[in-house]
């Protein structure tokens, strides 16, 4: 390649500093050395980058064209450096966080912004994942840290876990619906009698996971919790929402929750993490995840 991040670098100091003598000065070199680094290049390219007939060095159009883009490599070639150099010092390039979507995104980005203020400026990637997609996500290697994962963890090992706490359901259904001035507790023959509303299991290559659905129901099947409840509060469909979710719409009056004959037991939800990953970012987040409350705090901002 005849093209080098150093000349790029000369290139950069001329155009900024006007003439060859003052970017010699800045890059703490002899002129002569300036002068052959671009006569250099204009002869391994065969371009002429400056036009040196006035008092100022001026771009050529071809010399403008290859600095314009040259200054996206030397960021990218600086912001490299510094990742390395986090790397060396334990803080990872990048984490990748798989959550349950049952968590609000809100307390995800909370997390985000207590992070960033550590200036550890590893790169944060954060995807919503449904039933077992958070396992799935990290068993497969998609993810490097699962938070609210839900459920035992599939066989195979090669992770650690550690408890969030439970989450609590109540069975939902708009105020319209048929259900909702049906005699409680509601039998599987009432709910099984009317469409449920279901989140579709993100998982790739795991078998998907269903839960609360009864044998011959109809479907509404959607991306999301909070899409579920949207659909339920519309008279769409029935069926469990997380407590913490439905409050609020239960307080707008756009739900009602019903007694059920068999109630839906509370839900451990875990944190999770690949054992052979050691990294600081990893670190921070497991032991923020895991400190007494957080879980309550987060389910809180879903009820806000």
């Amino acid at each position: 390649m005849r093209l080098s991040l150093d000349a790029l670098l000369v290139l950069d100091a001329i155009e900024r500093r006007g003439s060859f003598a003052a970017a010699a000065h800045e890059l703490h070199r002899v002129p002569s050395a300036v002068t052959y680094t671009v006569q250099k290049l204009e002869e391994d390219l065969d371009v002429l980058l400056f036009d040196r007939r006035g008092h100022r060095a001026k771009l050529t159009a071809a010399g403008r064209e290859l600095l314009d883009e040259g200054r996206h490599l030397l960021r990218a070639a600086g912001e490299l450096e510094a990742r390395v150099k986090r790397v060396a010092t334990g803080w990872e390039a990048e984490l990748r966080v798989a959550y349950d979507g049952l968590l609000p995104a809100a307390a995800m980005l909370k997390l985000a912004q207590e992070f960033y203020a550590q200036n550890a400026e590893t790169r944060l990637r954060f995807t919503a994942e449904v039933l077992g997609g958070c396992w799935d996500a990290l068993v497969s290697g998609r993810a490097d840290l699962a938070i609210g994962a839900s459920g035992e963890g599939p066989s195979g090992g090669g992770y650690q876990t550690r408890p969030l706490g439970e989450i609590d359901w109540v069975f939902a259904v708009a105020p319209a619906h048929p259900l909702a001035t049906t005699a409680e507790p509601l039998t599987r023959s009432d709910i099984r009698a009317h469409r449920a509303v279901v989140v579709a299991d993100s998982s790739r290559n795991l078998p998907p996971r269903t839960t609360g659905l009864l044998s011959g129901q109809d479907t509404l099947t959607i991306a999301d919790a909070a899409v579920k409840l949207r659909a339920q509060a519309m008279g769409l469909g029935v069926g469990y929402l997380p407590q913490c979710l439905a409050a609020a719409a239960v307080a707008r009056g756009e739900l009602v929750i019903k007694q059920t004959e068999e109630p839906k037991v509370s839900q451990m939800l875990f944190i999770a993490w690949r054992t052979a990953h050691r990294g600081k970012a990893l670190r921070w987040f497991v032991d923020q995840a895991y400190a007494p409350g957080w879980l309550d705090r987060a389910l809180g901002a879903a009820a806000a």
